[in-house]
């Protein structure tokens, strides 16, 4: 038989009873996609703190890169057979790790994803996210006005994820290409897109390496190149190094999506132009708390009105606002980032 709670028992004392405790911790799993990302450790942290606050047993476990879908398989399965209450999990592999899921939700957890929604996103009970579609258009409608004229003869550079079409990356990229005013066909998937400003898109892993990789690919194609979108900040912070390399760093714009402190400073810094910031703490407390409630009293998170998921919200940071798009500056920025 599984228990859900780790048991403190009672002791017999000289032949008397005394009760040292009787406590209940019901069990939370935190499974992220990394443990090197910032924006993963920001999460793991904020969890890490409301457990504490509200005395629940958190045990944490990552992928030991981005896509890893074994080692979250394997954290899930450790889940189960350890009688957790409910898992968060920021899936590597939205599609893959779904039978998984279904085994957990069938021995009573509650699963919540973070970030990134499970494909189909009804394969776990709730979603706790930003929307990274508006997330991306947000970035999109901000570098299309800051172009101005220049926007119709841009030279786009789309440094995405993978090639796995990730629902998060799929968000984020079509989510850009909209907000800048390109025909994005099926919103559903990355590069069926037939825009001549579009440069081409390359594959970052989510890291600086991975982004200066991509970017020096791009850059071969088409030097002109003067728009650079990143899936991330770690990933701009690559695009940066490689325009660099190449004496470009003046003559190309770059937006992302994170919000993380690094990425608001390299805002303050010329590095990056602009980024929509997300609140992973936020995401990681609200469903510590979820499955808490859950634990005691059996209810069940509800999605925000109009959506099949809980809306964390998403922020415009840039030093360059610009008129009908709503931001604040790395001043405000760093006082709300994170990581």
């Amino acid at each position: 038989m599984k228990f859900p709670y780790r048991k403190l028992a009672c002791l017999v004392a000289a032949g008397s009873l005394s009760t040292v405790a009787l406590a209940d911790e019901p069990i939370i799993g935190l499974i992220t996609k990394t443990n090197t990302n910032p924006y993963f450790v920001t999460m793991k942290q904020g969890a890490q703190k409301e457990a504490k606050k509200l005395g629940v047993d958190l045990r944490t476990f990552a992928g030991r890169y981005d896509g890893d879908n074994q080692s979250q398989v394997d954290a899930v399965e450790n889940l189960i057979a350890a009688g957790a209450k409910g898992i968060l999990i920021t899936p590597s592999d939205p599609a893959a790790i779904v039978p998984t899921i279904e085994k957990a939700r069938k021995a009573g957890l509650l699963v919540i994803a973070l970030d990134t929604k499970l494909n189909p996103a009804n394969a776990a009970d709730m979603t706790f996210a930003t929307n990274n579609f508006q997330a991306g258009e947000l970035i999109g409608e901000w570098a299309k006005a800051k172009m101005g004229a220049k926007a119709k003869d841009a030279k786009i550079a789309m440094l995405d994820l993978s090639t796995s079409q990730v629902t998060v990356d799929v968000a984020r990229d079509q989510g850009f290409l909209k907000g800048f005013g390109i025909d994005i066909k099926n919103p559903n998937r990355i590069g069926d897109e037939t825009d001549p400003r579009i440069v081409g898109h390359d594959v970052t892993q989510g890291s600086a390496e991975g982004g200066r990789r991509a970017m020096e690919n791009l850059l071969q194609k088409d030097p002109s190149i003067n728009l650079v979108y990143t899936i991330n900040e770690p990933a701009a912070a690559g695009a940066y190094q490689a325009l660099k390399s190449f004496g470009l760093e003046k003559k190309v714009m770059i937006v992302s999506i994170d919000g993380g402190c690094p990425g608001v400073k390299n805002i303050q810094e010329g590095i990056l132009d602009a980024t929509a910031m997300q609140f992973p703490i936020k995401m990681a407390i609200d469903g510590v708390d979820a499955i808490s409630q859950f634990a005691k009293t059996g209810t069940r998170p509800t999605a925000t009105k109009g959506l099949d998921y809980f809306n964390t919200g998403v922020q415009l940071i840039t030093n360059e606002p610009v008129k009908g798009v709503k931001s604040v500056t790395t001043k405000t920025g760093l006082a709300m980032c994170w990581g």
